[in-house]
């Protein structure tokens, strides 16, 4: 393979994808194999490729974002935020809670979300913006067709309740799809929205550099209302969160200081 450097400037023109922040040992190899995959040599003729392919375009952003994702990834978590997050949030900022899903993949985690909220308040209340860089992912998250093994973590009433099984899969019911906004957002290049009360972006970040890293957390923490929370994914911490303006309320809850 020839310039990588320029390569990174290339993608970055074409996508808004800055490489250097994801860990690059990582995100070399995996850009490689799907070169190497299209049975190209050069990474100049692999961007004049995608330059003139919309589907090869397409497949290249999918294949950057990783998108290993599951309804309600770590239960233990998911419980905790049911039992004691959520009653919280409602008693401190009221029932028309402002919530951010942000890198939210295929949309098992704003509809992991919409359920999980469910429990505490009526559907018409509840309303979760969604972001992701990877439009084709969206695409699949508002099908909302998903495989037996993504729904494993879903308490039985809720699967019940709100999926149907279509042949192998199972499609979740427009009642939870319309309580989702989804809209293209890029977490290192972006303004962030503000004034939110909860703010989820789990198993994402593990990907960036550190300084990318602390740079998205203390985004996220100008985003929150003061005592709003950051749920964020069981491979993940943030080092200094004191210094960012948080405080802990469990390993992965993190409470904006007042």
């Amino acid at each position: 393979m020839d310039n990588y450097e320029k390569f990174k400037k290339d993608v970055y023109a074409l996508t808004g994808i800055d490489l250097d922040a994801y860990k690059e040992k990582q995100m070399r190899r995996r850009i490689e194999t799907l070169i190497g995959k299209n049975k190209i040599k050069t990474y100049d003729e692999y961007v004049a490729l995608i330059k003139t392919n919309k589907e090869k375009f397409e497949e290249f952003v999918n294949y950057l974002t990783i998108n290993v994702s599951e309804f309600y990834r770590n239960p233990d978590q998911w419980d905790y935020m049911d039992k004691e997050i959520i009653p919280d949030l409602i008693s401190k900022f009221g029932k028309n809670l402002k919530i951010w899903s942000a890198a939210c993949s295929t949309g098992d985690e704003p509809y992991s979300l919409v359920m999980a909220l469910s429990r505490h308040l009526p559907l018409n209340q509840i309303k979760i913006y969604a972001t992701d860089i990877d439009k084709q992912v969206m695409a699949q998250a508002q099908v909302g067709l998903y495989n037996e093994k993504s729904l494993v973590g879903v308490p039985a009433d809720l699967k019940a309740k709100y999926f149907k099984k279509v042949g192998a899969s199972y499609q979740i019911s427009d009642e939870i799809k319309s309580r989702v906004e989804f809209k293209q957002g890029n977490l290192l290049l972006d303004n962030y929205p503000s004034n939110y009360d909860f703010i989820v972006c789990r198993n994402v970040l593990i990907y960036f550099t550190d300084e990318a890293k602390t740079d998205v957390y203390s985004k996220f923490a100008k985003s929150l209302k003061p005592g709003g929370i950051l749920f964020i994914g069981s491979t993940e911490q943030i080092i200094g969160y004191k210094e960012l303006g948080y405080k802990r309320r469990s390993s992965f809850f993190f409470e904006k200081e007042a």
